[in-house]
């Protein structure tokens, strides 16, 4: 990209701002619409597309006024419908404020339905990963309810109720040792009795207590 003595502060600046209903209080998803967005430009222009706060703003020289047309446009479109953008995992951690574990366990008992499934490379690397993603109006609608407040009550007393059915099934297998223990301890008195009494048939049979 040429360059002229005027270059050492860009003359070609664009911005917009994200409404509300993109980032839902999420510096996170900002970013992460940021980086959709960066990907849709070409490679050398990425860079040039950068965000504070919630205002994305575009700056370029003044010898660049195609590629800055160029890349307006890019973005520009790529604003549209902005809203409806999935929901990746680290964002919906962040909008509702929920641990990586919570996400896990919620996702996988059906309270945080899952929109699909993305799979994306790893830069530098071979390998891909998928991960679930989620509708934004219903992530929106848990964060509007307080769903998250009303299911950490509801797993804390299933936790308490596992620990309570635990407890009374340690003592249950405790109690029916303690029974097995007394039945076999029962049962070899028992026999060491019949032991006996059979020697004293025998040492009647045989005439000795006559």
């Amino acid at each position: 990209m040429a360059k002229n003595k005027k270059n050492d502060t860009p003359a070609l600046v664009e911005t917009w701002a994200l409404p509300p209903a993109a980032t839902l209080g999420s510096s996170v998803r900002a970013k992460g619409i940021l980086l959709e967005i960066r990907a849709r430009l070409p490679s050398p222009l990425r860079k040039s597309l950068d965000i504070s706060g919630t205002v994305f703003t575009l700056t370029m020289p003044e010898s660049a006024r195609s590629e800055f047309r160029h890349a307006s446009a890019v973005v520009a479109k790529s604003l549209q419908g902005v809203e409806s953008l999935p929901v990746i995992p680290r964002e919906i951690e962040d909008i509702l404020t929920i641990s990586t574990t919570e996400r896990r366990r919620w996702l996988q008992d059906g309270r945080l339905p899952s929109a699909g499934t993305r799979t994306v490379k790893l830069r530098g690397r071979a390998r891909q990963i998928t991960f679930h993603v989620f509708e934004p109006r219903m992530v929106e609608d848990l964060l509007d309810r307080g769903a998250v407040e009303e299911w950490r009550e509801e797993d804390t007393a299933a936790a308490m109720e596992n620990r309570r059915r635990a407890a009374y099934k340690a003592k249950l297998t405790r109690s029916l040792k303690s029974d097995n223990k007394a039945a076999a301890a029962s049962q070899e008195l028992t026999e060491e009795a019949s032991a006996q009494l059979r020697g004293w048939d025998e040492f009647g049979r045989d005439g000795l207590l006559r």
